[in-house]
C-alpha cells in the first residue's frame, strides 16, 4: 500500500483558512437575500412602497456580519 504523506502544518492551515474564507460571499448573499425577500413580502403585505425592503437590506448587513464573526470567532481566527 502507499503510504499517505502528510501536508505540511503551513499548507493545511492555509487550506483551512481559505476554505472558511471563501464562503464569506456566500453569507452575505444569503443573509441579504432572507432579509430582502422578508421586506419585499412584507412590502407587499402592508402596501408600503419599498420602506420595508430597504430596512431588510439595512438589517441583513449587519445579520450577516455578526454571523461572520461568531464563525471566525469559533475557529479562533478573530
Amino acid at each position: 500500500m502507499r503510504e499517505k504523506k502528510d501536508m505540511p502544518s503551513g499548507m493545511a492551515d492555509a487550506l483551512r483558512a481559505f476554505g472558511l474564507l471563501s464562503g464569506v460571499g456566500i453569507y452575505f448573499v444569503v443573509f441579504l437575500g432572507i432579509f430582502l425577500f422578508l421586506g419585499q413580502c412584507a412590502d407587499d403585505f402592508l402596501g408600503t412602497g419599498r420602506v420595508c425592503t430597504i430596512t431588510g437590506i439595512l438589517l441583513g448587513f449587519p445579520a450577516a456580519i455578526y454571523s461572520l464573526y461568531r464563525q471566525l470567532k469559533y475557529f479562533k481566527l478573530v
